[in-house]
């Protein structure tokens, strides 16, 4: 992939302490990291290394230490750290799916509704399109027949097949996975790679997080952490 392409996400100077009663932890350390458009960037480390507090970073939903986070959406650049906690939850839930390996989808709503909440939640609700939508991302998936179950009443390759495409919901640039298949079987795993492949070629841009280094070849490009560093930045697969 030519460097020359601006990145999507810039991560600069990006550190992490939290407090505990030994005094400050440092989570990340440092962290200098460039994500470009379409990429399918791997974050591997092992448990405790950083790789959640990273995601976390990126997505907004914790706030740094020191350093900045830069994301370029729709030919401009948000600085993560300019804006205020209202605005950046209505950013994050335009511009980035989210996937999580305990899936995180709402129980007492059916499948339809819990693709469809991430419209509601940001301003992007409408009775008749936001239905129809949330079903052709189901079919997507291979799910719309079962539109009106609950999430009890499916597997778990199936609910995460779900969350993903309640991570499509608002058409984001940039999907974030942490761990989405470390619960998952081999078989639905590799379903779950398939779907990704999908979102690439329809030009999202994907981070996500794994301890299994033998997931490496999947992605477009790795890098590796440890103890809160990045310790290989790895290359193109």
């Amino acid at each position: 992939m030519a460097k020359s392409i601006s990145p999507l996400i810039e991560l600069q100077g990006v550190t992490k302490h939290y407090h505990t009663k030994a005094g400050a932890f440092p989570a990340l350390k440092d962290i200098h990291l460039n994500v470009f458009p379409g990429e399918f960037l791997g974050v591997v480390g092992k448990s405790g290394a950083g790789k959640s507090t990273l995601l976390n970073m990126i997505t907004g939903v914790d706030q740094l230490t020191s350093g900045e986070i830069r994301l370029r959406t729709n030919g401009k650049i948000v600085n993560l750290t300019d804006l205020s906690e209202n605005d950046l939850t209505l950013w994050r839930g335009r511009t980035m799916g989210v996937i999580y390996q305990s899936f995180q989808l709402l129980p007492m709503l059916s499948l339809v509704q819990n693709v469809m909440m991430p419209m509601d939640m940001s301003g992007l609700y409408h009775p008749r399109k936001s239905k129809e939508r949330a079903l052709e991302l189901l079919d997507m998936v291979e799910l719309s027949d079962h539109a009106l179950k609950y999430p009890s009443q499916i597997s778990g390759g199936q609910q995460q097949r779900v969350a993903i495409a309640r991570a499509l919901a608002n058409d984001p640039p940039l999907i974030v996975a942490d761990e989405p298949t470390g619960s998952l079987d081999s078989v639905t795993a590799d379903h779950i790679f398939d779907l990704f492949q999908q979102l690439l070629q329809a030009d999202r841009t994907i981070v996500m997080v794994t301890h299994d280094q033998g997931l490496m070849p999947r992605f477009s490009r790795t890098v590796k952490i440890a103890d809160g560093e990045l310790v290989d930045e790895g290359s193109e697969l």
